[in-house]
């Protein structure tokens, strides 16, 4: 997979955040089409990842993306299929793991360094320039879409629209 197509992607995603969706939204819709799943169906199957699942501050919505985006591509499909649901599950905490490297944690309160008496859920800020320019949203947007795109290396031809 060429770097330009990995950036291609991160760029859609930034885009998509900056232009109102959340964290989880903008990295799943930055690659759903990979997986033939168009654009209002993917806003609407990631939407309620944002902020840490419904602002609840848990998991990263966009580490939530990732897990999404894998069970498309190696979820089971098959109710007693043990050994598939082993190995997305390991896909899956591969993923995660490598974001908590990269970005200190995967859970949303920490990466926002919130103080865990912080009312859940908060208000939600208005999105503005300050708001951008204070919170680590954008990069773990940016990090989680690498991050994927850098996981199907080896699976897809390359990563590219």
């Amino acid at each position: 997979m060429q770097a330009n197509h990995i950036d291609q992607r991160v760029e859609r995603a930034r885009e998509l955040f900056l232009s109102g969706y959340n964290c989880s939204q903008s990295v799943f819709m930055a690659l759903a089409d990979l997986y033939d799943v168009p654009e209002q169906q993917a806003a609407r199957l990631s939407a309620s990842f944002g902020g840490g699942v419904g602002r609840l501050r848990e998991m990263c919505g966009a580490c939530s993306a990732m897990a999404l985006l894998e069970g498309l591509q190696s979820g089971a499909t098959e109710a007693e299929d043990a050994a598939g649901k082993q190995a997305n599950y390991k896909n899956v905490q591969a993923l995660v793991q490598r974001f908590a490297e990269q970005n200190g944690s995967y859970i949303c309160r920490e990466l926002l360094q919130l103080r865990k008496d912080a009312p859940t859920p908060p208000t939600p800020d208005e999105r503005t320039a300050e708001y951008y320019r204070q919170r680590p949203c954008l990069r773990m947007v940016e990090s989680a879409v690498r991050i994927y795109c850098e996981r199907l290396q080896g699976s897809l031809d390359n990563c590219s629209e």
